[in-house]
Parts: C-alpha cells; structure tokens; sequence
C-alpha cells in the first residue's frame, strides 16, 4: 500500500543515542544504563507527576520522550514537502461540503448513520493518489494542478478539512427546536450568525492555548497518536520508534485487521445484533425485572458483560489509544458507582428509582409514563407553575440521577485538580516559546512562522459581533451578559480540561454547569437556555477540536499558518452547508419531525433538545424545583451535601468520595456516557485495555510500539466503512424494508430487545390510576 514518497524521506539529524533506551534491548532482558532524573523535566516539559511518563522506555535528543509518540510520530521534518496545494485544497472543501452536508441530512433521519472523519482520513489517500497519477502538470495563476506524488502532509490537511465540521453544528438543533416547538421561524442571517458564532468563537481561545496544550510533549493527545499511525501506515517505508522489530509491514498489518472489522461488522451490526447486545443471562428469564435491570444492556446495568462488537467497546473511545492508568481509574468508578452504589440506592427505592428502569434517558410523570411536557407550558412557552403542581413533579433514572451528580462533581474536581497540579505546568509554558521546548516535535516546528495573535484576535472580535447581533436583533429572551458569562466559564476551563484531555483522552463536559447556572438565572427561558449551553459548552468544545487539529499538525510537521486558515475557512464552509441542508430539508420533506413521518426523518435528537429546553435541562420546570433544598434530588447534584434519602451508611463514603474529587476527575467524568452507556461499553473496554495498554506493552514492548496504534486504526476504520455500506446498501433504500420480515425477524435480532430489559419494564408496576413519588411538590 505504501509507495516510495521523494517528499516523505529526508535525512535524520545526528542523533545523540547514549541517554536513549533501546526498546528492544529492554524487552530481551538486557541491562540498560539509568535514566539521567535531572533531564526528565526538562525534555518532558512536564512541571508536574506525570501518569504517561515511562520511565523505563524514555528517549532524549532526537526523540520524543513517550513511546507511545515515537511508536506512531515520525522525528523527521522535510520543509520542503508540499502541503497546501491547489488539489489539496480542492478535495479538502470538497470534503468540508459533502461530509457536514450527508451527516446533516442523515442527522434528522431514524436510523441514522455519521461519516467520520476517519473514512475521509481512508478515502482521500486513492482520491489524493489519483489526482497525482491522471491531473495534467498544468499550472493556473502559477499553482501547478499537479506538483508530483500525493504527500502526507496534503493528506493531513484534507483530513483537517473534512473533520473540522463533520458533526452537526450544536446550534442547528437551536434552530430545528425553535422551528418545531416554538414555531419561531427566523431568516438565514439570524441561522448563519448563530451557527457561526458558536461553531467559531472557541478557534480564539484555542489559539491562545497552543502553548499550554499543544508544544508541551507532555501533552500527548492520545487520540491523535492513531491518525498519526495511520497517515504514516500509508505513507512511509520507515517506522520511528519501532527498533528492530520483525514481521509484517505496518501496512499489510493495516490491511489484514481493516477486512477482518470491516467483514466481522456486518454480523453484529446487521446480521446478528445479540452478538452486539449480548446479554445473555436475560435470556434465560426475559421478563424477571430484576433480572433485566442488573443485566439488560438496554435498560439495564449490563452486568452481562460480553459483546462481540468492536464499535460498542469503542464506543468510549478506543482502549488501544487511552493509557491503562486512565482506563483504570475510570473502571474503578464505574465499579464503585454503578455497579454498587447505583443498584443500592435503586433496589432500596431512593429517588423512588423501582418505579422506573435502573437506566434510562427518558423523564418520567408519577405514573410512570413519560413526562408530558404539554401539561405544565403555558401558550408562550413558559411553565405554568399551577398546571406543573397539578399535573406531576419530574423524575429520572437513578444512573441518570448519579450521572448528573458525577457531572458537578467532575467540573468542581477539575478546577482544583489543576490547580494542584498544573499551575506549576501553566506558569511555565506561559513564559517558554515553542523554540524553547526540549521536545524534537517543537524544534522542528519553530522553523515555521506561527500564526500571529491579531489574527485570533479578528476572528474572537467578528464572531463575538454577530452573537451580540443574533441575540439582540432577534427575540431571543437572551440578554448580552449571560452571552459573555457563557464565555467566560467556556473560556475559564479550557485549559484544565484540555490538559485532562490531552493526557487522559478523557474530556470533561460543560453542559451540566452551563444548564444549572442559566437554569437559576433565568428560569422559564429556554431558547436562552439553549443559547447559553451553547455558547457555554461547544465554545469549549471547538476550542478542544482546534488544538487538538493543532496537535496533529504539530505531530506531522503541517505549517501552523496554513492548518488556521484551512480549519477556519472548512468550518465556514461546513456550517453554511449544515443549514443549508437543514433549511432545504424543513421546506421540502412533507411531515418533517414528526414522528410517523414516511421516510423516517422523526428528527430524534430535536426531539431530545426540545424537550431538555422545556424540563430535562431546567429550561422550564428550572433547577431549583429539582435539586434545590427539599426538592426530590437534592443532593444528587452535590458531593458534600447531605440527603435525607440517602442510606445514613452511606454518607461517610460519599464525604471519602468527595475529597477524592480534589485529584481523580477523570474517575467522576470517566463514566459521563452513563445513560446511555451501560457495562457493555465500560467492562470490555476497560478488559482490552488492561491486555494492550498494560500486558502486552509490558511484555511485547516492540509488538506494542509497531502494531498497537496501526491495530486501533483498523478497527475503528473497518467498523466505519462497514457502517456506512450496511446503512445505504441495505437499510436506506426501500425505507429500510429489506429484510424486514425474514432477518429482522429472527431471534438474533430480535431477543436483545424484548422482554423486560428491551421494554423497560420497572421492578414496581403501578396498577391503571395509581400514582408514586411525594405527596405534595
């Protein structure tokens, strides 16, 4: 697969090899001369303990300090390789339109499927090499069509292209929510300035935290570490890192284990799905609750444990790219959080949890139906407080209700962690330039021109100018200094997020706290309510994403002017795209949202963010007739509070666990997808983990350092590509009718998601009138 590149190769720099550690020589038992202690903090870059720091694989001079980095990052630079080219940028806006545009469309659709970046990552290296075989060498306005082979640095700019805006923009649902609940039809300028105000504004920050997140080495970004792998597989003849380990090539590796996921998928996926969910001891007793709820992996706690599905163990992220110290800590809250602490608070009815399923996303009335929000709006929108007393208080599952408790608890956890242990880090890197850092990576990055501040600069200033405009020209109920509060609790947390992120593959999330705060503030507001997580929330998030785009820049030597101006100009064209698809979809599908639309386009997560702009997110109903003081889960929502329904043995492990706080947030923020994540995500994962990330990386180290990252990489694209052709090849077309009464009628696709687990039944059944919950609300 791999050609001969000119541009890739280019002579090492002489290379100091007496402080390095040769993996191999360790894996066979030889003794290696100690590491010099006096060097690590400084070729590290890290001001602190740092988990990821190896220090029986550790390199100097020419070599980045973390096995995992040099596994999968090369330590050369050729400056003179081609990047931002006219093909290059030709097929990577063509990327940014087709990928936002179809996972768009798709977005609103049930079953749905997502193009990730990933497949464009797969997809644009034959497209890229194409182009370098068939485009003539002719030159326009003095850019050459064709500048010779097709180099990894145009892939990785395509790449950055097609993913910068992949996902549905966080404010389409705005937009789509006020369509379908409010009927508040705006015009495109009002869409446009919204989308990109939220979808840009964080680029700002994210430039101002290069240098926290990105030139320190410390800051590995795990992620990143597989793309790496594969643009490398790809591309290049020679592997760094890898000493003299035999076998297969990287790429044929790539090959064998991308047919393998992409052929094994389609029983798991499609074919058989109890492969998937196989929860098999609810199988034996289909409709004991009990039963379901420890052990169903729909509504249940999954205690089951198995599945043969590689995009349910990665759902998470892939355990072959986070470290095991990581994946232990959160395995170990899973464990003490959901599998003891969630069944004893349920099955002794805290929170009245026996009248609903253990696990569930869905709010529920006293009689055990789904919340009716209709009952308590009144015509403008707003809760209607004697309609809302009348009509029932809201209730939540229980890992629902510990979900939103290790949320607070993971924000309040974060700020202290960073602060005990990175303000040492954040005050140095703020005074160090990239040239200064130790670490190879940097070195050869500061030969390039790095992006001048005003240009952060303009782009904060235009894009905080059309929200003022989006909130106040429109009757948006948002006014100016909850938008620059959102910012300000964006802009406060992303360092000490990214440096959780950059070091754990774990991200923390501001949803919670954005809910709570604009919940209080301006209770019975919910189109403000959505602005402000917005703002508050995926300011942070794209923040993340661009440095994290910068990481991988920095990894593959991508000019760091170019990497701003493509990543700007793709999310532009990404968001325009988005509610242009979006616009043209709400006046041409007949019956759109609804949910007996004929083409399926039932708009499930509007669905989801219009009813947690009314009740789930306070935007109506409001925190404080939900968590506050005599409220029905006050003390969910904080650690140190006390809560007369918790069991009294219980509370001196809840003091422990909140001083804990201080320094594990990745063990509270580690289980965020609970619900609807169950064990099936968390017990498998966290087992692949242990046998990659620590067996066979202690054990075969230089297997390790050659196959690990390739082998995340195939999984994951495998998985992917088998994805997209199941869905339009076999469930798209005929409005998913194929099969319908012959396969997906059999008992492997149909025993996950019968009986109580698949129905939801709970272990406390009301009978027709009867009601739970307190007497008075």
């Amino acid at each position: 697969m791999a050609e001969h590149n000119p541009h890739y190769t280019m002579a090492r720099e002489q290379r100091s090899s007496h402080n390095s550690v040769d993996d191999d020589k360790l894996e066979e038992g030889v003794p290696v001369e100690p590491v010099n202690e006096s060097l690590i903090a400084e070729v590290t870059g890290a001001a602190f303990d740092d988990p990821n720091l190896d220090k029986e694989h550790l390199a100097f001079d020419d070599e980045s300090p973390y096995p995992e980095v040099r596994s999968a990052v090369a330590n050369t630079d050729d400056p003179t390789m081609p990047v931002s080219t006219l093909r290059s940028w030709v097929i990577g806006v063509i990327w940014a339109i087709l990928i936002p545009g179809l996972n768009q469309f798709f977005f609103f659709r049930y079953p749905s499927v997502t193009i990730t970046g990933i497949v464009a990552q797969l997809l644009s290296f034959p497209i890229g090499r194409a182009a370098a075989a068939f485009l003539p060498n002719w030159s326009i306005f003095g850019l050459k069509l064709n500048p010779g082979p097709f180099t990894v640095k145009e892939h990785v700019l395509v790449t950055i292209m097609a993913t910068v805006g992949w996902q549905s923009a966080y404010a389409t649902d705005i937009i789509a929510v006020q369509r379908v609940y409010y009927n508040q039809i705006y015009n495109f300028s009002y869409q446009w300035f919204l989308v990109m105000s939220t979808q840009l504004i964080g680029f700002s920050i994210g430039g101002v935290a290069k240098r926290f997140l990105v030139s320190p080495p410390s800051m590995i970004w795990p992620t990143n570490l597989v793309n790496c792998a594969l643009f490398n597989t790809l591309h290049s003849q020679q592997y760094a890192g890898i000493g003299t380990r035999g076998g297969i090539s990287r790429e044929r590796f790539f090959v064998y284990g991308f047919i393998g996921s992409f052929v094994w998928y389609f029983f798991p996926g499609y074919i058989f799905q109890a492969l998937s969910y196989f929860s098999w001891v609810t199988w034996i007793r289909p409709d004991n609750t009990t039963i379901a709820q420890l052990f169903g992996y729909v509504h249940g706690m999954g205690m089951s444990t198995i599945t043969f599905d590689w995009s349910q163990i990665a759902y998470i992220g892939s355990p072959l790219a986070t470290p095991w110290w990581a994946e232990a800590n959160i395995f170990a809250g899973f464990l003490f959080f959901f599998w003891f602490l969630c069944p004893v608070l349920h099955f002794t009815n805290t929170w009245y949890g026996e009248y609903m399923p253990i696990s569930s996303r869905t709010s529920y009335d006293n009689t055990g139906g789904e919340y009716d929000v209709t009952k308590i709006l009144t015509p403008e929108g707003t809760i209607d407080l004697e309609a809302y007393h009348s009509y029932s208080p809201l209730f939540i599952s229980t890992t629902f209700a510990i979900s939103y408790g290790l949320s607070f608890a993971s924000i309040t956890a974060t700020l202290m962690h960073a602060f005990l242990y990175f303000r040492k880090q954040i005050w140095v890197q703020a005074r160090r330039s990239l040239h200064e850092q130790a670490d190879i990576h940097a070195r050869l990055m500061s030969r390039y021109p790095q992006v001048p501040e005003w240009w952060y600069l303009i782009v904060f200033a235009t894009m905080f100018a059309i929200g003022i405009i989006s909130i106040e020209v429109w009757p948006t109920q948002m006014p100016v200094w909850a938008f620059i509060l959102a910012l300000v609790i964006s802009f406060s947390y992303v360092i000490p997020i990214g440096m959780i992120q950059a070091i754990t593959n774990q991200q923390v999330g501001l949803n919670v706290i954005t809910e709570l705060i604009i919940g209080y503030a301006l209770p019975g507001r919910p189109i403000a309510m959505m602005m402000f997580k917005t703002w508050g929330y995926i300011t942070m998030a794209q923040a993340l994403q661009f440095t994290s785009d910068f990481k991988l820049g920095h990894y593959m030597k991508i000019p760091p002017r170019t990497m701003f101006t493509a990543q700007v100009f793709a999310a532009v064209v990404a968001g325009t795209v988005q509610l242009g698809v979006q616009a043209w979809m709400f006046t041409n599908i007949r019956d759109m949202c609804d949910p007996k639309q004929p083409d399926k386009f039932i708009c499930p997560s509007t669905e989801v963010f219009g009813t947690a702009s009314i009740i789930t997110q306070w935007g109506v109903i409001g925190p404080g007739l939900q968590f506050s003081k005599g409220q029905t889960y006050y003390g969910s929502c904080d650690p140190m509070a006390p809560k007369q329904k918790v069991p009294k043995q219980f509370l001196e492990i809840r003091e422990l666990v909140s001083a804990a706080a201080e320094f594990l947030p990745v063990i509270f923020n580690g289980t965020g997808l609970i619900p609807p994540a169950t064990a099936i995500n968390y017990v498998p994962w966290a087992a692949v983990g242990f046998i990659f990330q620590y067996v066979v990386r202690r054990r075969h180290f230089s297997w390790w350092t050659k196959y690990n990252y390739v082998l995340s990489a195939a999984l994951d694209s495998g998985v992917a590509i088998s994805i997209v052709v199941i869905f339009f090849c076999l469930q798209y077309p005929e409005n998913g009718r194929i099969g319908e009464n012959t396969l997906s009628k059999w008992w492997g696709n149909t025993v996950p998601f019968d009986g109580a687990d698949g129905n939801g039944i709970p272990i406390r059944q009301l009978a027709k009138g009867e009601k739970f919950g307190p007497a008075t609300w």
